[in-house]
C-alpha cells in the first residue's frame, strides 16, 4: 500500500470531481451551499489550473485532495495568508487519519517550510455539526464570522510559524529608531 501527495494535473479532473461529490454528499444533504459540493468538470480544471490543488493516492488512486488559494490569486481574499478550500476524502478511507495526514503536509512542507506563510484560514458554515470542533482540534482559531449564500460562515485560522505571524502582524513595533 504506497501512499504519496502531489500537485494535481488537469487530467485528475474527473477523479477529483467524482471524489469531492462523493465526499460532499453530506454537505448536500445538510443544503450547506459550499462550491465544491455541486461543482462540474469545469470548475475542477478551473480550480487546479489557478490554484495550488493537492492529491493523495494510494496505489495509484486519488484518495483526497485539498486546495490552496493565495490571496495574490483571488481577487476577494480579504487576507493576506492562504485559503484551505477545498477539502474531501474518499468516503470509503473516512476515519482513517488520511485527510489529517494530508491536511498536516500541505499545512507545514508546503505552506509555512516553502511558502513561508505564517499563518493559514479556512471557513466553514458554523451549522455544519462536526467541522468547526475538528478545525479547532487542529489547531485553527475562529477570528470572524459572516452571512453567505443564507449560511452562517466561520472563519478560522491556524498560525504556522508564531514569530513570523507577529513580524508580519505587528510590522510598526519592529522598526528601530
Amino acid at each position: 500500500m504506497t501512499q504519496h501527495i502531489r500537485l494535481a494535473l488537469v487530467e485528475d479532473a474527473p477523479a477529483v470531481l467524482d471524489l469531492t461529490l462523493r465526499a460532499y454528499e453530506p454537505i448536500r444533504e445538510l443544503n450547506i451551499q459550499f462550491t465544491a459540493a455541486t461543482a462540474d468538470l469545469q470548475l475542477v480544471i478551473n480550480n487546479i489550473e489557478r490554484n495550488a490543488t493537492y492529491v493523495q493516492e494510494q496505489d495509484g488512486r486519488i484518495i483526497a485532495t485539498v486546495t490552496v488559494r493565495f490571496p495574490w490569486a483571488d481577487s476577494q481574499h480579504s487576507s493576506p495568508y492562504p485559503f484551505i478550500w477545498w477539502f474531501a476524502v474518499d468516503p470509503a478511507y473516512k476515519q482513517q487519519g488520511i485527510g489529517s495526514k494530508l491536511l498536516t503536509w500541505v499545512e507545514e512542507k508546503v505552506l509555512r517550510d516553502q511558502v513561508k506563510a505564517p499563518a493559514v484560514d479556512l471557513a466553514t458554515a458554523e451549522r455544519h455539526p462536526w467541522l468547526v470542533s475538528i478545525y479547532e482540534r487542529r489547531g485553527y482559531k475562529v477570528f470572524y464570522k459572516k452571512e453567505k449564500d443564507g449560511d452562517k460562515m466561520v472563519y478560522l485560522r491556524k498560525i504556522l510559524d508564531e514569530t513570523l505571524y507577529h513580524v508580519i502582524d505587528n510590522p510598526v513595533s519592529n522598526v528601530s529608531n
